[in-house]
């Protein structure tokens, strides 16, 4: 297990289900984007290699592993690491998961199954410049995020009711990672945090990392891949740079 401290993130490069048993209770938030093993209707197609379910151009970015797990393997797994991060989370804090169309049902039963008090789904729209099917379909341009809290959700004292749908475009050159997302879409769903202290299981290239940092909170990070935790860290190093220039 590695550990890098980058102001005031703290990023992991190992497996989340070892690496949380060692880390301390106290987060208000738990954002992360799991592995969707999803995309397809045959088991060919949802065994195909990430880069050719999730992206244009597979090659620009590092593949990643747990994306091809079959229905129930994946449903017992996620309830596994949800249960394991759930217990770090402080009463009242917030849950979001982010899911496919696909695996929506199953999502929002593991959010319950992990402990969570399921609150809501906010639609991430992604534009009509989202990847487009063949003419017979409906464009799928969106994904979802699965929110709850744990325990009962006090009212917030500094915003809110936030907005349940976020349109935000994907621009490939600001991406990081295959699957990254969008930082203003992260920046977005950490707003009911006033004081973010935010984990983040499978943090990619730490996407949810940077608005966290640009408002003075906290972020522990857990990346399995070497080379994506090493590209979290210098994209973090960049970022805490500019804010001490």
């Amino acid at each position: 297990m590695q550990k890098e401290t980058i102001g005031n993130a703290t990023l992991y490069c190992g497996d989340a289900l070892d690496v949380m048993r060692e880390l301390t209770p106290g987060f208000n938030g738990l954002i992360t984007d799991p592995p969707y093993s999803s995309g397809g209707l045959y088991t060919s197609q949802r065994q195909a290699p990430p880069g050719s379910k999730y992206c244009h151009n597979p090659a620009l970015y590092t593949t990643f592993s747990g994306d091809n797990r079959d229905a129930h393997s994946w449903a017992f797994w996620s309830v596994l690491w949800l249960g394991q991060a759930v217990r770090l989370v402080e009463p009242g804090g917030y849950v979001m998961l982010f899911t496919d169309w696909r695996q929506l049902p199953a999502t929002t039963d593991i959010l319950q199954a992990g402990g969570v008090i399921w609150r809501g789904i906010i639609p991430w729209d992604k534009t009509l410049s989202s990847r487009a099917p063949h003419t017979g379909y409906f464009r799928h341009q969106c994904e979802y995020v699965a929110w709850g809290s744990v325990g009962p959700l006090p009212k917030c004292s500094h915003g809110g009711p936030w907005p349940g749908l976020v349109t935000q475009r994907v621009i490939p050159s600001e991406k990081w990672h295959m699957t990254g997302k969008p930082v203003p879409l992260m920046d977005a769903l950490i707003k009911p945090l006033k004081e973010p202290h935010v984990l983040d299981p499978f943090m990619g290239s730490a996407s949810t990392a940077i608005p966290v940092l640009r408002r003075g909170g906290r972020f522990t990070g857990i990346e399995l891949h070497q080379k994506t935790f090493d590209d979290a860290c210098r994209r973090l190093e960049l970022e805490v740079g500019k804010t001490e220039q």
